[in-house]
């Protein structure tokens, strides 16, 4: 049986899927629900989540290259923290991504029954069928493998990137350079807002840590990953500013806001505002792409952290099966759609969101508290790093909902309780197997 990954992503692979992670949700849906937060105050607060999640990238680079195997901060957690740590890390990184992939397939429909108003008018489960159908679509691309997933991802990046700038164009054209948001970033909304706001559009940013997860699959990993992770979010920031500053021109803060309360295609709204004809169908694609994307570098993510577990036997061992055709994890990959497909149920994009927002927040502060315990021999970057972007964490997870905190609590203390019982049961069957041997 094979039991590794093999190593075949490179620099511009790594940065695709960096980008093919973070270009989707966060842009195309996140920004509306983080406006109608913050109004104006967005531009501030996706500056602020940028520099945090620069600040985690970093830290995840060096992790990944000290550590380069499947499952991200859950694999840096046990090596450098202790199995507790570790496995709150991937409990909460199964838990939040999954709802971020969640909110991916949910945009995803949003935006194509918005070009097909009788699909989306047959009701609430007629919108959760379809985004079941396309999650086991897409499980079923990502099951074939990695080198399969990859072409996907470049073809998705690529017509994401053509419909953003479209849009930016016509509309600078149009309405011209985007000021009149500037000069409302600071003034028209309180600074709390802005804070929660930056919790939101944070978790717009954490695709990078797709490329650490892959961290068994990526050549020269010490070199690559450091890297890609940088280049993404160079990339990133400007094309975030860049649209949004675009959105809040054509339209008003309160008015984008409030598209995220009717359908789950804020961009596409601003598209129609604007004269130019066909800007919105080329909007509409780029959208379902984007988010085609994401769900791909998710299910990728996700499934690789499953495969962790598994072999640590914190999931079922059978997970780890690897299969000896494609190299895929199938079965992890196709846990992975299951738990997506729970939560996509819910059909609500703004809870499943939310959610996401205060969990990957604690994710991340365990990931930098692990880059403060890399030995100076493995480290890269100043231990500043780590300490900031531990604070900033758990600074912006204080400013999110308190219920939405309470139940992310309760979700770590059943993942708890359920690897309390999994270790005292795996002692146990070694015990008793050094008995009998």
């Amino acid at each position: 049986m094979v039991s590794q990954l093999k190593r075949q992503i490179r620099t511009p692979g790594a940065i695709l899927m960096g980008l093919g992670s973070i270009i989707g949700t966060g842009i195309f849906v996140s920004i509306a629900i983080a406006t109608q937060v913050a109004g104006n105050g967005i531009v501030v607060a996706i500056l602020i989540a940028a520099l945090l999640a620069t600040l985690n990238g970093l830290s995840s680079a060096q992790l990944a290259a000290a550590h380069p195997v499947s499952g991200g901060t859950y694999a840096y957690g046990y090596r450098f923290l202790g199995s507790y740590f570790g496995f709150t890390a991937g409990w909460l990184f199964l838990v939040a991504k999954s709802a971020s992939a969640a909110t991916a397939v949910l945009g995803c429909i949003g935006y194509l029954f918005h070009v097909l108003p009788s699909a989306g008018e047959a009701g609430g489960w007629v919108t959760r069928g379809a985004a079941i159908l396309l999650l086991g679509v897409m499980t079923l691309l990502v099951s074939g493998g990695i080198e399969r997933s990859n072409h996907a991802n470049r073809f998705i990046v690529l017509v994401t990137l053509v419909g953003l700038g479209a849009l930016v164009a016509v509309g600078w054209m149009e309405r011209g350079i985007p000021v009149t948001p500037l000069a409302g970033a600071l003034t028209d909304t309180s600074m709390r807002a802005i804070l929660y706001a930056s919790a939101l559009m944070f978790v717009a940013y954490t695709g990078y840590g797709r490329i650490a997860t892959l961290g068994e699959e990526v050549v020269d990993p010490r070199r690559t990953i450091p890297r890609a992770v940088i280049l993404s979010m160079a990339l990133i920031v400007v094309l975030y500013l860049a649209v949004t500053l675009t959105a809040l021109e054509i339209m008003g803060a309160e008015a984008f806001g409030l598209t995220i309360e009717a359908e789950a295609a804020p961009l596409m709204v601003v598209a129609e505002a604007l004269s130019t004809p066909g800007i919105g169908l080329l909007i509409t694609g780029a959208a379902i792409t984007a988010m085609l994307g994401v769900l791909l570098n998710l299910l990728l993510g996700l499934s690789r952290v499953v495969l962790g577990m598994a072999r640590e036997r914190d999931l079922p061992a059978g997970l780890a099966e690897i299969h000896p055709v494609t190299g895929s994890p199938r079965r992890a990959v196709w846990a992975t759609g299951l738990l997506i497909a729970v939560l996509v149920l819910s059909g609500d994009v703004v809870f499943t969101w939310s959610f996401s927002a205060f969990t990957v927040l604690i994710y991340y502060a365990i990931t930098n508290l692990a880059a403060l315990r890399l030995p100076d021999g493995l480290r890269l970057y100043p231990r500043v790093i780590p300490m900031l972007g531990l604070g900033g964490c758990l600074f912006l997870a204080a400013f999110v909902d308190r219920e939405i905190w309470m139940s992310g609590l309760l979700v770590v203390l059943a993942g708890l309780g359920w690897h309390a019982v999994a270790r005292k049961v795996q002692a146990e069957a070694e015990a008793e197997a050094g008995a009998n041997g």
